[in-house]
């Protein structure tokens, strides 16, 4: 088992989640975003893939121990 990667990796997930929340929600208001790029599809990919793919490196660079 990988658990010491996992748990990297959520905890990273957690928090680049909130991060997400708070700028998107908070700062740059998700209306803005939808009109700015004119498509709610092409945000939601974006968003998702901004939340994804970070974790992904996380969890792959995650040193295991021997």
């Amino acid at each position: 088992m990988k658990k010491r990667k996992i748990k990297y990796s959520v905890v990273f997930l957690i928090c680049w989640f909130g991060l997400l929340v708070l700028l998107v929600d908070g700062i740059l208001k998700f209306q803005t975003l939808v009109d700015y790029f004119g498509s709610y599809a092409l945000v939601e990919v974006v968003l998702l893939l901004l939340l994804i793919l970070p974790t992904m490196a996380v969890y792959r660079f995650t040193k295991d121990k021997q």
